[in-house]
């Protein structure tokens, strides 16, 4: 985290990696998975991150800022659990549709309101109708 931080102040901690981070898959992630806007340069790093290019026009949706554990002031970005959610739809054929049903369905047990899934889901291309059709099958 300290590597993609300090090299991209936009680094934002996604798709696995923010999952794992939010408890919501047992998926061990082999990288660190950072999103940066579309058109970013990509740096070199000696850590092993996978980084992805992000929309810039939805890059800040569900984004936060996270502290880095032992730095004193160092954070890092990460994605709300609905914008990972919402992403594992998105990026179902890359990840898997088990992972985003097993993430979306804890979320859901842990008293996820759909409504807010949705309301992040609208503004993503390709999500609200597998996430619709999941909720329904879900709930």
């Amino acid at each position: 985290m300290i590597e993609a931080a300090t090299r991209r102040p936009d680094a934002t901690i996604c798709l696995i990696s923010a999952l794992a981070h939010h408890e919501l898959t047992d998926e061990i992630p082999s990288s660190l998975d950072i999103a940066i806007p579309r058109g970013s340069w990509i740096p070199a790093t000696e850590g092993a991150i996978t980084w992805h290019l992000f929309d810039k026009a939805t890059f800040d949706l569900g984004r936060d800022e996270i502290d880095i554990p032992g730095t004193d002031a160092l954070q890092i970005g990460l994605y709300s659990p609905e914008r990972c959610i919402a992403d594992a739809y998105r990026l179902r054929g890359k990840l898997g549709y088990e992972i985003a049903t097993q993430a979306l369905r804890t979320w859901l047990n842990r008293g996820g309101m759909p409504s807010d899934l949705m309301r992040i889901a609208n503004q993503l291309p390709r999500v609200k109708a597998p996430l619709l059709q999941a909720l329904t099958a879900l709930t």
